[in-house]
């Protein structure tokens, strides 16, 4: 409802924003607000704020996936973002994050750096 939807969306992406509002970072311009994780993922490429999936993310930086689930509502891996989470830390040569909408909740996950369904990051230049 903070996005201004007044039913229920796929909502990972509106957490993001909402995360950014917390920061200050939409008034600022710093990171955008988006419903969808392509239009996201077209923010921080056309900012040239992007990173493929074989760099070690640091704290803050964006996560976006392209699930490969070809029964699923996403469908196989096709080169556009199904889903999007925050990255909290990388040790030991995993990836921990938080994640809206995930099983329709917050939760923190955890990936290997350089997971196949990792589509790449988001970069954030506060």
């Amino acid at each position: 409802s903070w996005y201004g939807f007044n039913s229920r969306v796929e909502w990972c992406a509106c957490f993001v924003s909402w995360c950014f509002n917390e920061c200050g970072y939409l008034d600022t311009g710093t990171a955008p607000k988006f419903a969808g994780c392509v239009g996201g993922v077209e923010w921080f490429r056309s900012h040239g704020q992007w990173a493929d999936n074989s760099v070690n993310p640091a704290p803050g930086m964006i996560v976006f996936f392209d699930w490969n689930d070809p029964n699923g509502a996403s469908g196989p891996q096709d080169g556009e973002a199904d889903h999007v989470g925050i990255v909290e830390k990388c040790e030991n040569g995993i990836v921990y994050t938080i994640e809206g909408n995930s099983g329709d909740a917050c939760r923190q996950n955890q990936y290997p750096v350089g997971y196949y369904e990792i589509l790449g990051y988001g970069i954030l230049n506060p």
